[in-house]
């Protein structure tokens, strides 16, 4: 069948398939629903392995997919309930009709009131139809607001740091040109939220909307909203879903701001795992990383509780870690930095850079064994880390502490860091972790 969607035919069939449409609602949100929660656990899981891997963009998508999915249960989940409620109504019109407020024999007063606000059964199964079919659209609609938003955060950020705070280019320029995006960006992102908010009103004056129009131009494609721009003007020309639009975003605060709410049961110990000798951060401990989403968090031992002669200390790798050593030791940084995302599609090795590489990698990791050190109480132990993998599959160093001679009982163990300091040209140790372990011997 043809489809012009001026074709008679097509109306027609438009027409048939809007009026069929709740059995293809119902069907695309039970498998939704199901899709969704399923993929929610391992969602988070990857969010949290982002976070503690400081990998920002990849974090940034992974929140907006958690999000999304987040937004897309909760309103299927009512949609699903007001459609079971609707066809419960129609079940119900089958058998009853419409309502004889005759037949109920009240008084005058209730009956007009009864009258009035509810009108007769058939508008209110007509009001649940149009809150099912527009619940329905405005889920998606709302995850296209999200990516939108998610899209102006990651410009804003991809502005200042791959112009503003890149060193390959010259300072002046960069400074002027990331500036001007930055100040496009801002008045941008300002003007589209009040033309959001009050639902077209910049468009609708003269002079505004000249002013306007190529902020609303460059945004369409940097937001992506020309994709879903016609579900947005179709909600807007009709009354019905405009005053729901102005409902959905106040009841997503409220449902945010009750869910935020909860129940605090002492005045100290709420705060005791901000203090490292007073808290047992799980984090910190292998053998209690048991569930999908545990990992550790800057550094872990084995166990609570030591029986062998030996502590196993892994030290988490993150990017700024990297970061760190490139400014302890200078000379490690590499002309062209590799990280980021890259493709190995196409790939070009040669038995020198390998060498070269071989041998950068030893001097790396000797210069992280320089920067770091093991400390149990007060005393300096010896540590030699190597690049290993936790259980977990976290990237990290890992070493091994003797600890025959040292007495029974509690001990902290803390990963001290050198830090230089250029202006001062010294260094001076920071504790990273500070781990609380009790020591007994087989």
């Amino acid at each position: 069948m043809s489809s012009d969607y001026k074709d008679n035919k097509f109306k027609e069939l438009l027409d048939k398939l809007q009026q069929e449409s709740w059995q293809l609602e119902l069907l695309i949100s039970g498998f939704a629903i199901f899709g969704l929660i399923t993929a929610i656990p391992h969602i988070k899981t990857a969010m949290l392995i982002a976070e503690n891997d400081r990998e920002f963009i990849p974090f940034i998508f992974l929140l907006v997919a958690f999000v999304a999915c987040c937004i897309l249960i909760f309103n299927l989940l009512i949609h699903v309930i007001l459609r079971g409620l609707w066809i419960g109504a129609l079940g119900l019109r089958y058998v009853s009709g419409d309502i004889d407020f005759e037949k109920l024999n009240y008084q005058n007063k209730f009956t007009t009131y009864l009258k009035k606000r509810i009108v007769s059964f058939d508008k209110y199964v007509a009001t649940l139809e149009n809150y099912c079919s527009v619940l329905f659209a405005v889920s998606f609609l709302l995850i296209f607001y999200v990516v939108s938003i998610s899209l102006l955060m990651v410009s804003f950020v991809g502005v200042a740091s791959l112009i503003i705070s890149n060193d390959d280019f010259p300072e002046i320029p960069r400074t002027v040109v990331g500036i001007a995006l930055m100040l496009f960006l801002a008045i941008g992102s300002l003007l589209v939220f009040l033309d959001f908010l009050t639902q077209g009103y910049i468009k609708k004056k003269k002079w505004l909307s000249k002013i306007y129009f190529p902020f609303y131009w460059v945004f369409s494609f940097l937001t992506l909203t020309f994709l879903y721009r016609p579900l947005v003007y179709n909600f807007l020309d009709d009354k019905f879903t405009k005053r729901l639009s102005f409902f959905l975003v106040p009841s997503y605060i409220a449902i945010s701001v009750l869910i935020s709410f909860k129940h605090t049961k002492t005045n100290y110990l709420i705060d005791a795992k901000y203090v490292n000798s007073t808290y047992i951060n799980s984090k910190n401990y292998e053998d209690l990383l048991t569930e999908d989403d545990d990992f550790g968090k800057v550094a872990t031992i084995q166990s609570k509780i030591i029986r062998e002669p030996y502590v196993k200390v892994f030290k988490i790798f993150t990017e700024s870690i990297e970061n760190r050593i490139y400014n302890y030791h200078p000379s490690l940084k590499p002309e062209k930095d590799r990280r980021g995302f890259s493709t190995d599609i196409i790939t070009f090795n040669s038995t020198e850079s390998i060498k070269s590489r071989d041998s950068l990698t030893k001097k790396y990791l000797e210069v992280f064994n320089e920067m770091h050190q093991i400390y149990i109480d007060t005393i300096r132990f010896e540590s030699d880390f190597l690049i290993s993998k936790n259980k977990k599959d976290q990237l990290g160093f890992e070493t091994y502490v003797n600890i025959k001679k040292l007495a029974e009982g509690k001990h902290y163990l803390k990963v001290k860091r050198l830090i230089k300091r250029n202006r001062k040209k010294d260094t001076i140790k920071r504790t990273e972790v500070n781990i609380p372990f009790w020591y007994f011997k087989q």
